[in-house]
């Protein structure tokens, strides 16, 4: 569905976070006629009021053109509109979304909408539970570096809705998909499947239909670049390629090969773990599978600056190592970030919103490698505390309440030339906005400033 095509129609969004903003900003711009509906909370109907005061930047709107509704929408609400752009985080599965689809309403979004409006734009669409970020960036990166004009947006920071209309268009889009956006892709040039571990189950509703979602943007893909843990589920598509196996872009003997060929040295790479070594590899892969020269662009993973709040060093403060790796929720994410700290005594910091994810394949881990010290924190603190004691293992196990108190017993615990390791395999949500507010709060604890870590350089058209 394309933005002209809601003129005349009954129209809402969803949610007035930076995606809903910049749906807002989209409709006023291609149907200014339309005055649409806000869904959105008493907090946000407060932002909403403010923008429109001080409309003039093409990225607000005027508060004079919308209905702004600050009870949460039931399916008689939703109902009552033909077309309604929901945020990414409400799901398609909710019983109020599937009662108003069963009376006609349609529901679309931001990507959504800008999919329709790109369908001859040169797209690599970026997938996975872990991962997906860095490799993004790693592809953009690696394409202006040959001299290509990229556009580095999606689920990364930028809403696609936010460059509709670039003055320049770019040779290539690398757009980031959370699971909550990979149906809403259509004719993507590449698509990258990173890995696919358990996550989000509180949207998608069951792991198979996790999986099932996430997968889907295979469907939507001319070509497909894919994790070679990931070859029995990907094997129906034509042209598939894999990493992470011999015969294609791998790490072996301490570089990234293709194939025999030794083309990056990991001791020049500014991304640590074993993890981050298959980034490259899914990156140069997607270039590859793009017709891009991979090989040329390789020697610029030297120079790629790495995102933050994943597995970013801060530096040292008190004797200490301070890491901050706050993007990592699930258990998963955190084993692979304590692998990357095995040389240093090493206290994680674990637990948040608690989504019911599986914490007996951590515990299990821990106690074969276990780290000088784990203390559990937040909503889901007091589970992963249990599961861990009644494994058991040779670490120091402390459960607290929050992310301030994690950070003062870490402080007390760790040896002089030890780390501190924010992983918490966890959602922030219990005590934070997102992952990025907990991470800067982390930096602040740690005594380092907030504002200069959290900076995602190449967003945008460049």
């Amino acid at each position: 569905m394309r933005i002209a095509e809601l003129a005349k129609r009954r129209v809402a969004v969803w949610g007035y976070g930076r995606e809903g903003r910049a749906a807002l900003a989209a409709l006023h711009a291609r149907v200014p006629e339309l005055r649409p509906t806000l869904f959105c909370s008493v907090a946000e109907a407060r932002i909403a009021h403010h923008v429109g005061q001080v409309w003039g930047d093409e990225t607000h709107h005027p508060v004079s053109a919308l209905d702004i509704v600050t009870t949460p929408p039931d399916g008689a609400a939703l109902a009552a509109f033909d077309v309604v752009i929901k945020s990414p985080g409400i799901s398609i599965y909710k019983p109020e979304v599937m009662e108003a689809q069963r009376s006609g309403t349609h529901f679309t979004s931001g990507t959504a909408l800008w999919f329709a409006q790109h369908l001859r734009s040169r797209v690599i669409a970026v997938t996975g539970t872990k991962g997906k970020s860095t490799v993004s960036a790693l592809i953009a990166h690696l394409l202006r570096s040959l001299g290509r004009r990229v556009g580095l947006a999606g689920n990364i920071g930028m809403p696609l809705l936010e460059l509709l209309d670039p003055p320049q268009l770019p040779d290539w889009w690398v757009v980031e998909l959370s699971s909550f956006q990979t149906r809403e892709a259509i004719g993507v040039e590449v698509a990258v499947l990173n890995n696919l571990y358990e996550e989000h189950l509180d949207w998608h509703g069951t792991r198979e239909r996790y999986a099932q979602d996430k997968l889907a943007l295979a469907a939507a893909a001319h070509r497909l670049v894919a994790n070679a843990a990931l070859a029995q589920h990907t094997a129906g598509h034509p042209l598939r390629s894999l990493f992470g196996e011999a015969s294609g872009w791998h790490v072996e003997g301490g570089a990234v090969r293709r194939g025999a060929q030794r083309v990056f040295e990991l001791a020049h790479s500014p991304l640590p773990g074993a993890h981050n070594a298959l980034n490259l590899c899914a990156a140069l892969a997607a270039l590859e599978a793009a017709g891009e020269d991979a090989l040329a662009a390789a020697p610029a993973i030297a120079t790629f600056r790495p995102l933050p709040h994943r597995l970013q060093s801060l530096g040292e403060r008190d004797g200490l190592l301070w890491i901050d790796d706050s993007i990592a929720t699930t258990p998963q994410a955190t084993l692979e970030a304590l692998a990357s700290t095995t040389d240093r005594a090493t206290t994680v910091l674990v637990g948040g919103f608690d989504r019911g994810l599986d914490w007996q394949p951590f515990a299990a881990q821990v106690q074969a490698r276990p780290p000088h010290a784990i203390i559990a924190m937040g909503a889901n603190g007091p589970r992963v505390a249990a599961i861990l004691r009644e494994a058991g293992g040779s670490y120091r196990l402390e459960l607290v309440r929050n992310l301030d108190a994690a950070v003062a017993v870490a402080r007390r615990l760790t040896p002089a030339g030890g780390v501190v390791l924010l992983s918490p395999g966890a959602p922030s949500f219990d005590q934070f906005k997102d992952y990025a507010q907990r991470g800067r709060h982390f930096a602040e604890l740690a005594g380092f400033d907030p504002e200069a870590i959290g900076v995602i350089q190449g967003l945008g058209i460049a």
